[in-house]
Formats: C-alpha cells, sequence, structure tokens
C-alpha cells in the first residue's frame, strides 16, 4: 500500500513470524494491552495477502460477527462462497482502543485497494476463551469501512488508549427510533461500548465509547452516507 510506514516493528515482526492460521494469537489477557489486537489486525491483513481477502475474513469472525451491507448483517451468512478479489485490499491500523479488562478492543485506520481506491476502517474485536485457564483467540465481532476523497494521513506510530478501571461504567441505554436499526454491544467490565444505528437509505453511524473514570466518552464517530 502506498505511503503505509512499517509501524511497531516488533509486533509486525512477530505478526509476521506466525502462521496464517494462528494469526489471532493464543493469548490470556492479564491486563490490557492495546498490542495484542494491533498484532491481530496486522495479522489479519497478511492473512488476507496470503490466503485471500474473504477468506481471512470469514476464518477470523466471530459466530455473531455483524458487517454492513449497507443494512447490517451476519459477516458469515454475507461471506459464505464468496469468492476472493484477485487481489485483495490492504489496510494498516492508526489507533487501537481497549477496555480496562483487555478482552475487548478496536482498531481503526486506512486501507486501499489496487486500483488506487482508499478509505477508513474500524473494527471491533473480542476475546474468545478456549479454556478454563483463560487461552483463547481474538476474533472481530463488527467491522465497517468506507470509501474518502482524501485518504487518512500515515502513522508513525499507532495511537493506543485503554479505558479506566476506576469506578463501574454504566451499561449502555438505547432509545429505539423507528425505522432505524440500532444495535450496542460492550465489553463485560461495560468499560467500552460500540454502537451502531442504520437508516432504511443505507446511511450509517459507528460509535465507540470509552470510560474515563466519570462518564463514557465518545472516541470514534464514523458517520457514511446514504448508499
Amino acid at each position: 500500500m502506498k505511503a503505509f510506514p512499517t509501524l511497531l516493528a516488533a509486533v509486525a515482526l512477530s505478526a509476521c513470524a506466525a502462521s496464517p492460521s494462528r494469526q489471532f494469537y493464543e493469548f490470556q489477557p492479564r491486563i490490557a494491552n492495546p498490542s495484542a489486537i494491533i498484532a491481530a489486525d496486522i495479522g489479519f491483513n497478511q492473512f488476507a495477502q496470503q490466503k485471500g481477502q474473504w477468506t481471512a475474513f470469514r476464518e477470523t469472525a466471530a459466530k455473531d460477527a455483524v458487517m454492513f451491507a449497507p443494512q447490517p448483517t451476519l459477516a458469515l451468512e454475507w461471506l459464505k462462497g464468496k469468492a476472493d478479489p484477485t487481489a485483495p485490499l490492504k489496510w494498516q491500523p492508526h489507533k487501537a482502543l481497549m477496555s480496562c479488562d483487555g478482552k475487548t478492543g478496536v482498531t481503526t485506520g486506512a486501507w486501499e485497494r489496487p486500483d488506487g481506491t482508499f478509505g477508513y476502517f474500524t473494527t471491533v474485536w473480542q476475546f474468545v476463551e478456549k479454556n478454563a485457564r483463560g487461552d483463547g483467540t481474538w476474533k472481530w465481532v463488527l467491522h465497517h469501512h468506507d470509501i474518502l476523497t482524501v485518504p487518512r494521513a500515515p502513522k508513525e506510530m499507532i495511537e493506543t488508549k485503554v479505558a479506566s478501571c476506576k469506578g463501574q461504567a454504566p451499561a449502555p441505554t438505547a432509545i429505539p427510533s423507528d425505522g432505524i436499526i440500532e444495535k450496542a454491544g460492550y465489553a463485560a467490565d461495560q468499560s467500552l461500548i460500540y454502537s451502531y444505528a442504520v437508516q432504511p437509505n443505507g446511511a450509517r453511524t459507528v460509535e465507540i465509547k470509552l470510560w474515563n473514570g466519570t462518564v463514557s466518552e465518545t472516541v470514534i464517530m464514523d458517520e457514511v452516507a446514504p448508499q
């Protein structure tokens, strides 16, 4: 991808060293560690380059993962049987956000297709435990992207932010609106909230909030025009 610098070299090298089947890392989160989802996102991109774009999306999605087409849809249903493009798009995270408990995170950044079109993406990650020891794998649970007319500026370093562990974050509340599909999800400790609202014409917003010890503040607000 043009103008994408090398970021967090140690993380990227560890992602390169892993085989595609292990790029969504067996990892025990004990403290919030945003580099874990940075590594997962970098590995996700590498998997797409090696094995195919939609193959990578299928194999790393949670069972109930959601994409937009443009209405929200279960990703595994939308991806079923979908042929990989000859040349996959490439992407790179610019920012990583994580809940206090270290088990839910968000990456957002830039992508570019081989034809030169470009845009941004936001992906929500969840750590899925496999056993009582807490071993598990990072899976994505929500993904969306949009085209831009001006590309996001490349980052020399990936920005990270972790929710506060002070106090108790409240569960999200939503007021239903006629004709709008709305849904919210959150970390087990409620310190990270992700939500979307989709209009009948396909316009949508995707919002990410982090608990700062007093309130849940908006840290990402993506707005997509009607489609």
